[in-house]
């Protein structure tokens, strides 16, 4: 699943390329991933894209009264075509899910493999009509986001640490693999009571976060899109490296599944050694 710094790649990859272009075609493959009605997808015929802009982990195309946003889920992906065709297809057949040419010719795909259908695509006079934009927290790269914010956020949070960093009406745009990061870095347990942190440890995870993202994102930036994948996974320490050594203390890194996914982290680095074996365990790790 595309997080903060790989949609932030993506914002400024897309900004160089339809700042100031006119969308010649718009064509729907996915009836499924289209969310709005009014304005019809067809209202961006013609337009002039003044920018590519990021909000959470959201991307939007920003026309003069008009956006064009859409959120890539978990198996979503955008491709570029420095020669787009837009060619006949049918409804919900391919991993396509949207085509959209420029008048020089290039155009982006959205595409999503599997079958959670979780693509959401939007046509909006203004951003803050799309649902999940409208309920965003904090975005970590902002000057709101401080130890002293995310501590509030901490207080009022029900529930586990891992949650609380995931839950996007707190902090927009980190997701499962870099909450796993940011939690390693700061050596905090995931099963933490997010509302049991003292300030010294809100000011561990504050750093960790801002520090992960920012790494990643510095890594991401300028790489072709096909490589942005790839370039995630390189850069993880803990998550999705279940059974491998800890880089900082050379224990096991541990994985807990659950029902559609999991999250990893290091005994030795952030349970003091205890070993979680699965949710119904969490009440082991305070």
């Amino acid at each position: 699943m595309p997080e903060l710094p790989e949609v932030e790649a993506l914002t400024h990859f897309l900004d160089e390329r339809v700042r100031g272009r006119t969308v010649e075609a718009v064509q729907l493959l996915s009836f499924a991933a289209l969310k709005t009605f009014d304005p019809p997808l067809d209202a961006v015929r013609g337009v002039e894209l003044l920018s590519a802009t990021r909000r959470g982990k959201f991307l939007a195309l920003q026309a003069e009264t008009l956006w064009l946003a859409f959120h890539l889920a978990r198996a979503g992906w955008l491709r570029w075509r420095p020669a787009m065709e837009i060619k006949p297809g049918k409804l919900g057949r391919s991993p396509l899910a949207l085509r959209l040419r420029l008048d020089d010719g290039s155009g982006m795909e959205l595409t999503e493999q599997g079958t959670e259908h979780r693509l959401a695509i939007y046509v909006v006079r203004d951003l803050e009509q799309v649902p999940g934009i409208a309920e965003l927290g904090v975005d970590p790269f902002s000057a709101e986001f401080d130890a002293e914010a995310l501590g509030h956020m901490l207080k009022k949070a029900s529930g586990q640490l891992k949650h609380a960093l995931t839950d996007q009406r707190l902090i927009a745009g980190v997701g499962n693999a870099y909450s796993d990061e940011a939690l390693h870095v700061a050596r905090l347990s995931p099963f933490r009571r997010a509302s049991s942190l003292d300030a010294e440890e809100t000011q561990r995870l504050h750093d960790a976060v801002v520090e992960v993202l920012r790494d990643a994102a510095t890594r991401s930036q300028g790489l072709p899109l096909t490589d942005l994948k790839a370039e995630k996974k390189t850069g993880l320490r803990v998550h999705g490296r279940t059974g491998e050594a800890c880089p900082v203390c050379g224990d096991t890194v541990r994985q807990v599944a659950f029902a559609s996914k999991s999250l990893q982290y290091c005994p030795t680095c952030q349970t003091g050694g205890r070993v979680l074996a699965d949710r119904r365990l969490s009440r082991l790790l305070k």
